[in-house]
């Protein structure tokens, strides 16, 4: 399946680059899958990754947890999470 994906703050900054589109495996099926895949692709993701359970996702515009699938999905979204201030 071809996903675009989106890195905003931190994750941006330690993937290098602010988005791609990637031909994810077909047994990459929910969000935890995906960051685990990324993780594994190499260093850039490895750092990116490392503390999965901080990272937020949204697919197609709507938040989403680590167990939502990406079937049928286009964009994901990856980002830490947001603080105000």
């Amino acid at each position: 399946m071809m996903l675009e994906i989106a890195y905003f703050s931190w994750v941006r900054e330690r993937m290098g680059v602010a988005g791609e589109t990637v031909e994810v495996p077909a047994d990459v099926a929910d969000v935890a899958a995906l960051l685990a895949w990324l993780s594994a692709r190499d260093e850039r993701g490895a750092l990116a990754f490392a503390e999965p359970h901080r990272i937020r996702a949204a697919i197609d515009g709507a938040m989403m947890g680590p167990d939502a699938p990406l079937s049928g999905a286009r964009e994901v979204a990856l980002f830490p999470p947001v603080t105000g201030g």
